[in-house]
């Protein structure tokens, strides 16, 4: 069971690292937009590696003990789990983009506004 150890710790390390940047990227850009970029497309990744460490963990003593057990439970919570995630996260991101942009909310370079045909910070 060492290689699946090993690719537990993998997705576990590049969990955190997506994570790690992701709230870097939070608290060091400059707008609401970029923020939200880094809040949703760099968590979303990195917790989507967090949770399949956890199903391969289960899985793995799934496995070995051939029965339905609290691990078998654990990794369809998990699963579940991964797909609101990645449902809600994208909508989210989306609801909150869309709810700036109404209220005015400039990015904090010039951009070329596609919905409204014209440069944003004129």
């Amino acid at each position: 069971m060492g290689a699946l150890n090993i690719v537990t710790y993998v997705f576990i390390g590049v969990g955190l690292f997506f994570n790690a940047v992701g709230s870097f990227g939070l608290n060091r850009f400059p707008d609401v937009y970029t923020r939200l970029h880094a809040a949703t497309k760099c968590t979303t990744f990195g917790s989507m590696f967090l949770i399949l460490a956890v199903i391969v963990q289960s899985a793995s003593i799934w496995v070995m003990e051939g029965a339905l057990s609290s691990q078998s439970v654990l990794s369809i919570h998990a699963i579940i789990a991964l797909v609101v995630l990645l449902i809600t996260n994208a909508t989210s991101a989306h609801a909150i983009a869309r709810a700036a942009h109404r209220s005015g909310e400039k990015p904090a370079r010039a951009v070329v506004d596609d919905l409204e045909g014209k440069d944003i910070n004129d």
